[in-house]
């Protein structure tokens, strides 16, 4: 390990999912988790094993990495219990993660009052807890809860409790400040401190945002020796959120010269993966975000796009392009070709950057994200509005018509009941065909009834299946007139092959439509995935 080299430990899947309104499903998790694989982040934090459903179901199959670690996060044993019979602990080792991070008493105020413990016996859950992970052969890490109101309080107890974690084996000893209120000169005097005593190579930093100082406090940290940082995509997490790991990884990179594991390629994914997990969780991105905002690069006219033209350094203290991002220059807009053709590359399609069809496709990509189309979570739909539009895409099926009754009754025996019922007319190989089919909801019914029509023609179909549905209200101001955005994920999963997942959009007033966008999308992705001739 060299001196140069800071650890990013991801939180979004656990400390993420405590933001208020957020609720994510395993696909999500298991969709970001992929993410920032890509990106190149070192651990994941996939959840809490035995705290919810979600969590059991996202530990018991765990997305394949290619470079990323899981984590697996819980509590120190319990008092009065050895580690041993302690069932939290229990479910934390049964997971099928190399590494766990156990969090911990370390203010002597907490432990006097919400625990009610002997200070002693706070130390000892400690040491406990870490040595058995250790005799597991796991990887350890001890976040230290409440560390800096415990430093401030009493640093001996606090400086007690982490020393004995880390003679314990732990791996990394994470200080965290959980409700946000240390300032950046404070954290950077005490971790300087605290790498006097144990070496900065196994410290790490946790910053909430309650002073809007998360960002400021890691990067103080990693100054005075800390070597990895805790944070969220997008600065997730509760009430005020975690330290925000967009804005961290290309400031250590870019500003300070650290290595980070982050490749250039990683970077340029930043803006990219930002706005998926926005999209997974149905949120607006933020186009104020440092990086990568839409408006983070944006020029309004005036002197300063004069400047920007001749020389970009004026007003731009780094490439856009080194985090995903782009220049706007809003009187002229000149945006977008550059990551059209980015795109292109990553799902190997091979232009000519100087097609008309390339200029063509920039203009029709804006257009539809103005009426509301977002590419940046739907893939799938993107790969094909650009097939079709270089005319690669065959036509697979025709919708001429589709009709979807709901009908809410009471039965026989007295119990509400809602059944839809979907009819199509497609055309397929020159021939018109009907089909109708009930389901649990309009959008069911209506993929039910469009694959009875297509599966005899397309067996392949039958390995399909939709895994999350998402709707957002696209102008909220016009109450049940609104346009709506669907996006629809899908799982194509054949025999015992790994599951492979793609999501496509819709957008329109009618929510129905939306979903019959999405639901056209996702199936003739995977008729051209599986290069099915007509």
């Amino acid at each position: 390990m060299t001196n140069n080299r800071v650890y990013i430990y991801d939180v979004t899947l656990r400390d993420g999912a405590q933001t208020q309104g957020v609720d994510f499903s395993t696909q999500d998790k298991a969709a970001i988790a992929r993410e920032l694989d890509a990106i190149g982040i070192d651990f994941i934090e996939g959840g809490w094993p035995g705290a919810n459903p979600t969590d059991d179901s996202f530990f018991a199959e765990l997305p394949k990495l290619n470079s990323s670690k899981f984590t697996a996060f819980g509590m120190t044993r319990r008092p009065g219990r050895s580690a041993e019979n302690d069932p939290g602990l229990n479910a934390l080792l049964n997971v099928k993660t190399d590494m766990i991070c156990m969090v911990g008493k370390t203010w002597d105020f907490h432990v006097d009052v919400a625990l009610g413990i002997e200070r002693d016996e706070n130390i000892a859950m400690i040491a406990d807890s870490i040595k058995l992970i250790c005799a597991r052969e796991k990887e350890a890490l001890f976040d230290a809860e409440h560390f800096f109101d415990g430093y401030k309080a009493n640093p001996e107890f606090a400086m007690a409790c982490i020393k004995a974690a880390y003679d314990a084996g732990a791996r990394w000893i994470v200080l965290c400040d959980t409700n946000g209120g240390t300032l950046p000169h404070e954290i950077e005097n005490i971790v300087s401190q605290i790498c006097q005593h144990i070496p900065g190579s196994h410290i790490g930093i946790h910053c909430h945002d309650d002073t809007d100082n998360a960002v400021a406090n890691s990067l103080a940290a990693v100054r005075a020796g800390a070597r990895q940082i805790q944070g969220a995509m997008n600065g997730l997490g509760e009430r005020c959120g975690n330290a925000n790991l967009v804005s961290i990884i290309p400031t250590l990179a870019l500003k300070m010269g650290y290595d980070t594991g982050v490749s250039a390629t990683g970077l340029k994914r930043l803006a990219h993966a930002s706005r998926i997990v926005d999209e997974r969780l149905n949120r607006s991105p933020d186009r104020g975000a440092a990086y990568v905002g839409s408006s983070a690069f944006a020029h309004k006219g005036g002197l300063h796009v004069s400047a920007v033209e001749k020389d970009p350094r004026t007003y731009e203290h780094i490439d856009p392009e080194q985090v995903g991002n782009q220049r706007h220059i809003v009187v002229s807009d000149q945006a977008g070709k550059s990551n059209i053709l980015a795109r292109f590359r990553e799902i190997g399609i091979e232009v000519d950057p100087k097609d008309p069809k390339v200029n063509r496709l920039v203009d029709l990509v804006k257009e539809r994200e103005f009426d509301g189309y977002a590419y940046d979570g739907a893939e799938a739909s993107f790969e094909l509005l650009a097939r079709r539009e270089l005319g690669d895409i065959p036509d697979y099926f025709h919708c001429n018509s589709f009709r979807v009754i709901d009908e809410r009754r009471w039965n026989a025996k007295g119990e509400l009941v809602t059944m839809s019922e979907a009819t199509v007319k497609l055309l397929v190989d020159s021939e018109l065909h009907m089909a109708v089919a009930e389901g649990n909801g309009p959008v069911n019914a209506l993929d039910a009834a469009l694959r009875k029509v297509l599966i005899p023609r397309y067996p392949t179909l039958k390995t399909l299946s939709l895994t999350d549905y998402k709707v957002r209200i696209l102008t909220p101001g016009d109450g049940t007139r609104a346009i709506t955005r669907v996006m629809i994920e899908t799982s194509d999963k054949m025999d015992d092959a790994i599951d492979t997942n793609w999501s496509t959009i819709g957008v329109s007033p009618n929510i129905i439509d939306a979903s019959y966008n999405a639901l056209r999308d996702s199936l003739t992705f995977k008729l051209f995935r599986e290069k099915t001739v007509l």
